[in-house]
């Protein structure tokens, strides 16, 4: 038995019913990292020392009949969110040496739950890219395809999970870095509804945007980590006061009487003709489990990408002015001044598209501009949400179309191509700009490459969106097919 290649549920039976150990299981994850990492460079930090002693609490606890759904069962955590005693860069040169003395909300429910933490994911610097390829360490490579990349901001969690280097891995979504990566490695990717998941202890990128969420072999998986995600956090202000279901009682191959929306504007230029007659056929099977598929409109679409990126350039702006090079970040020992501490801690700490898109916000920020770019980016920002509201309020249940316009594209192809690379993210933006819970699953291949197949929910509807999911996956084998060097 090949124990790395296990889903949650199917590693949870086997621990609970004692056929292995959480020890087991941890080393083969660990020995497939030792196997593959040096190739795919999914992991800024591997931790098996940590690893192996919450693998035997993990034992101990089911020994006891204790066993939870997550008790022994490995993840990676994007280096975005807080471990205590770990280090946690966020991809940076600027928190290179950032030893967190507490752990975020999310990290001590999975902790809770019994998980093991295998090690610290590679991403783009502070969640800025869509291709991994701005970490400051070293760019990740698909597993499908190391000579591609596997999306981004979360494209180590993704890779990680794709080469079965973990079981299971937590990602941030600002503007579709779950849900891209997910799409580009083949693996299920949930951005939750905005206020669903705690953000306390997530370092911040643009925080009107960003969500945690998972990243999994399969929908069943999924709805088992947002479980444990999906509750009420008070350290985190935009946490959302709402009882939350058991995520896995939404798993059905009935699609009877729920209504499919389909934007005629997501099937428009740009989008790659082998990724479209995918994401059709996709859309074609859940009309034969018995949805009903509308065809409707996304007026403002046009405006998202524009919208997205000013917002977040802007929230970008003001988060990251805490790095002074005095009392947090890196610090430059041979300045003189306090401005000259800011300045030199500044140039080398941060990378070139953080220091591109910080200049922009404040730009967008600034006197006499304010008014002209980011007022008005929110008034569209209203309007976007606004075609969602239509939508739902005329009947639709979901909305779908493709997670990313192409699949994944080669190392270097795109990085000195900002304009195409922020074009990457088209139809994943508008879930962050209205907040809504969003998955990308697997629908199929181009060019040998996976293709996702998103599906959109009202707000904090995440059990529909897992519902057709779940549908559409049990009907199909997409999300069985692993790259070679997974296996």
């Amino acid at each position: 038995m090949t124990l790395h290649r296990l889903t949650i549920h199917e590693a949870h039976d086997l621990l609970r019913e004692r056929r292995i150990s959480a020890v087991e299981l941890t080393e083969s994850v660990l020995s497939q990292i030792d196997r593959h990492d040096e190739e795919i460079k999914a992991y800024i930090t591997v931790t098996p020392e940590v690893a192996l002693e919450q693998a035997r609490r993990a034992d101990e606890l089911i020994s006891a009949g204790e066993a939870r759904p997550l008790t022994g069962i490995p993840v990676a955590i994007k280096d975005n969110m807080c471990t205590r005693g770990v280090p946690t860069t966020c991809g940076s040169r600027m928190l290179e040496n950032f030893v967190p003395p507490y752990s975020a909300t999310v990290v001590g429910r999975l902790y809770d739950e019994g998980a093991v933490l295998v090690g610290k994911a590679n991403m783009d610097e502070f969640a800025m890219g869509s291709s991994t390829e701005y970490s400051a360490f070293f760019p990740t490579h698909n597993p499908w395809d190391a000579s591609r990349v596997p999306g981004g901001s979360s494209g180590g969690a993704a890779a990680a999970v794709a080469a079965n280097e973990t079981l299971f891995a937590l990602g941030s979504d600002t503007g579709g870095s779950i849900r891209q990566p997910a799409a580009l490695c083949g693996v299920t990717g949930l951005k939750p509804t905005y206020g669903r998941v705690s953000r306390y202890g997530l370092i911040a990128f643009a925080s009107s945007l960003d969500q945690i969420g998972p990243l999994t072999k399969d929908v069943r998986d999924c709805a088992l980590v947002m479980n444990a995600l999906a509750f009420h956090d008070p350290q985190d202000s935009t946490s959302a006061s709402k009882s939350t279901p058991d995520y896995t009682s939404y798993l059905t191959d009935d699609l009877t009487g729920v209504v499919v929306g389909v934007p005629t504007e997501y099937f428009a230029t740009g989008l790659d003709s082998g990724v479209e007659e995918r994401v059709r056929d996709a859309i074609a099977k859940l009309a034969e489990l018995g949805a009903e598929i509308r065809e409707i409109s996304m007026p403002h679409e046009q405006y998202v990408v524009a919208t997205y990126f000013l917002t977040s350039w802007a929230e970008a702006s003001a988060n990251l002015a805490r790095y002074d090079g005095v009392k947090y970040g890196l610090f430059a020992p041979d300045a003189q001044d306090i401005g000259e501490a800011q300045s030199k801690a500044r140039g080398r700490g941060f990378g070139r598209e953080v220091k591109r898109r910080i200049m922009l916000g404040t730009y967008a920020l600034s006197s006499g501009y304010y008014d002209a770019y980011y007022l008005n980016a929110q008034k569209v920002r209203t309007l976007v949400k606004e075609d969602f509201d239509r939508a739902f309020a005329e009947g639709v249940d979901v909305v779908v179309g493709p997670t990313s316009p192409i699949v994944a594209f080669g190392i270097g192809e795109l990085v000195d191509d900002p304009l195409e690379m922020y074009l990457s993210d088209l139809y994943t933006i508008p879930a962050n700009l209205a907040g809504l819970p969003c998955i990308s699953i697997p629908c199929g291949f181009h060019e040998g490459l996976p293709v996702g197949f998103q599906i959109m929910g009202r707000p904090f509807a995440e059990g529909t969106v897992l519902t057709v999911a779940y549908a559409f996956e049990q009907s199909t084998d997409f999300h069985l097919q692993r790259p070679s060097i997974g296996t």
